[in-house]
């Protein structure tokens, strides 16, 4: 008959809560700061109030000239807009203006 003697390890049943320890932290690392964790979706979020304000000023800009180039359409042009066109377009003014001159914006 034969009778097996095992030397008692301790550290053997702390095998499996250190794994699970190890699985937890790091799948609760990546839900954070992972690609598609909590702080990716504020970042994402915050990204996309950015674009919803620039979003809306160019929507501004873009009825702005609409509003411009309806007063070049239908053959009907306006004075006013047809001396500012040709006074940009030709560099010139009268002899009792005042001309402003600034630098183009970057």
């Amino acid at each position: 008959m034969w009778t097996r003697q095992r030397k008692s390890r301790r550290y053997g049943a702390l095998i499996v809560p250190a794994l699970s320890a190890v699985l937890i932290t790091y799948f609760g690392y990546h839900a954070f700061h992972g690609d598609y964790g909590i702080n990716a979706g504020k970042k994402l979020v915050e990204r996309t109030d950015a674009l919803r304000v620039q979003l809306a000023e160019l929507k501004q800009e873009r009825a702005a000239l609409d509003r411009r180039l309806a007063m070049l359409r239908d053959g009907s042009i306006e004075r006013d807009m047809l001396d500012e066109h040709a006074r940009r377009s030709l560099n010139v003014a009268h002899p009792d203006e005042i001309v402003i001159y600034r630098r183009p914006a970057d």
